[in-house]
């Protein structure tokens, strides 16, 4: 089993860090809010992107995947009650040449095996598509 440790800290009113190994993340915890970090949604759509990139990376070399970048946008909906996230959507944007076939078993893969975008699947609606880099 993998286990993963992250510490917060706040460092004044406006703000926090997060540390995990020799990172460190500038927290928005500020109620006002402060466009030079990531507001707790934010941190969840970075992390759900992230495995979803990092999936891309396992993924390719076992399929023999060849692409030139990766780009997910995403965008999520708040409930008021129960407060919560509502849905998430997504776009996974790929620059390659595959066919679209490939590009699709790419999606079900990244789907299947994303660690962080199946944990939230299982708590709220998470849905999206794969297209080619125009």
């Amino acid at each position: 089993m993998f286990e993963y440790s992250v510490e917060a800290r706040r460092t004044d009113a406006r703000g926090s860090v997060a540390t995990t190994k020799n990172a460190a993340l500038v927290l928005d915890t500020c109620l006002e809010g402060r466009p030079d970090a990531f507001n707790p949604a934010e941190l969840l759509l970075a992390a759900i992107a992230a495995c979803m990139i990092k999936g891309i990376e396992r993924v390719t070399p076992m399929l023999g995947f060849k692409l030139r970048g990766v780009k997910v946008a995403l965008h999520a909906v708040r409930r008021d009650s129960p407060l919560g996230i509502a849905s998430i959507d997504y776009e996974l944007v790929v620059d390659t040449d595959e066919t679209d076939q490939r590009l699709e078993l790419l999606h079900k893969n990244v789907r299947k095996y994303g660690t962080i975008s199946n944990t939230v699947a299982a708590a709220t609606k998470l849905e999206g598509t794969i297209r080619r880099k125009a």
